[in-house]
């Protein structure tokens, strides 16, 4: 079955970027599940990498993808979730080993450290990549 319904969310350095993923990936035909910000006043980090980890948690969506300043306090935050393989990514290879060896369920980007163009190539990237399994399951399942 394809996995066609996304969770995004941001702090308020991330919104902008937020604003345009969601709209690729609403053109790309997903679902799109926006868990804020809704703005750029400022706000905490952990707050939206926790609804998009409740988002996996109950099924609201298959994936997620967060953003803020540099990408690593969220990543830090999401992560902290045992079902949450969050990934920091900066470019597209990133995004595709994160999912071929990691099988990555969350992609984080750094507002302030990509640009847009590598940020929507990340995404193609890590919505189009299929976890390997193999050699690479096993190390998946010590971190369950």
């Amino acid at each position: 079955m394809p996995q066609k319904a996304i969770a995004i969310a941001s702090d308020h350095a991330g919104f902008d970027v937020k604003e345009e993923i969601k709209t690729l990936l609403l053109n790309s035909g997903y679902d799109v599940a926006d868990l804020g910000t809704d703005g750029s006043a400022s706000v905490d980090y952990p707050d939206f990498a926790n609804a998009v980890a409740e988002a996996l948690a109950n099924g609201t969506a298959q994936r997620g993808v967060l953003i803020c300043g540099t990408g690593i306090g969220i990543s830090i935050a999401a992560n902290r979730h045992r079902h949450v393989r969050a990934a920091r990514c900066c470019d597209a290879t990133d995004a595709r080993l994160a999912r071929e060896h990691n099988d990555a369920n969350v992609l984080v980007l750094g507002s302030r450290t990509s640009g847009l163009e590598t940020a929507r190539d990340c995404v193609r990237m890590f919505l189009n990549t299929a976890f390997e399994g193999g050699r690479h399951q096993r190390r998946i399942d010590k971190l369950a």
